[in-house]
Formats: C-alpha cells, sequence, structure tokens
C-alpha cells in the first residue's frame, strides 16, 4: 500500500517559500530539500498555482508565497494538492463479495470514517502555513541552509 505524500511535500515546499528570504526558490532547489525530482517538484507546485497559494515569475526569480504564511491554511494546502479520489482514510479496494465481512465492510466504515474525515479537515483549517514554520529557529534555519543553498 502506498501512501500520498503530495499534501506532506506541498507543505515542506510552502514552508521553504515562507522562510527563504535570500535565494531564489526554483524547482531545484525546493527539489533538493524534499530530496526528491523537481518534476515532483513542478507538478505541486502547478497545483498550488491554480489554487492561488504560489506565484512563479520566469527565469530567475523563482517562486514566491501569493499570501502570508498566516492567511494559508493546511486544509488550503491539502484541498489544493489532493486528487478526487483522495481521502483521509482510503478504504481497500476489491474485498470479497463473496465474503459476509467483504460484502458489507465498506459500508459498516463510511459513518466512523466520514466523521474521522471532517474531523481531520477541522483541525488542518485550525493550522496555518505560520503554525508550520514558527518552531523553525534561525538557528535551525541557518544549519538547514548550508545543506540545502550550497
Amino acid at each position: 500500500m502506498k501512501t500520498n505524500t503530495r499534501f506532506t511535500t506541498a507543505v515542506h515546499i510552502l514552508a521553504l517559500l515562507a522562510l527563504n528570504k535570500k535565494e531564489a526558490n526554483t524547482s531545484a532547489l525546493l527539489a533538493k530539500s524534499v530530496n526528491t525530482n523537481p518534476v515532483v517538484v513542478r507538478r505541486i507546485l502547478s497545483m498550488l498555482k491554480k489554487a492561488n497559494i504560489v506565484d512563479s515569475k520566469p527565469g530567475v526569480k523563482g517562486v514566491t508565497l501569493k499570501r502570508g504564511p498566516l492567511t494559508i491554511s493546511l486544509l488550503e494546502i491539502y484541498d489544493a494538492v489532493k486528487s478526487p479520489s483522495d481521502t483521509f482514510f482510503p478504504l481497500h479496494k476489491n474485498p470479497s463479495k463473496e465474503c459476509f465481512i467483504g460484502a458489507n465492510i465498506h459500508s459498516a466504515l463510511y459513518d466512523p470514517l466520514k466523521e474521522a474525515s471532517q474531523a481531520a479537515e477541522k483541525i488542518l483549517s485550525k493550522y496555518s502555513l505560520k503554525d508550520i514554520t514558527r518552531p523553525i529557529t534561525k538557528k535551525e534555519l541557518l544549519r538547514v541552509s548550508r545543506f540545502v543553498f550550497n
């Protein structure tokens, strides 16, 4: 089973955009921090741009936040990068219809998982990108920047 990491990758990218004021935030730089391919970063940035969270400038200027970190909720980021089939608690596919449990497990899980998803969305709406960047101290940013920006 593969877990979708677009959301946490997007938060990572946005935290770097919020904190890195010295360098141009290119997809190559962001990919180095996330430790992934720049194509993955560009795909996520495209989703974030469509959601009006980031802006990209041609050439060396790179990517910037369109709004301040305090105004960007984690739920907004989640909604920006999720696909229509994404849910917080995905059901396993194709349980046996011949088995009594398999034939009924999805409908039995529907209400609890719907309630849990709504609770997760409510919690994500309470946190902003600023809440994520706040614990990252200048000392930590300097330590990390030696890795990312060199």
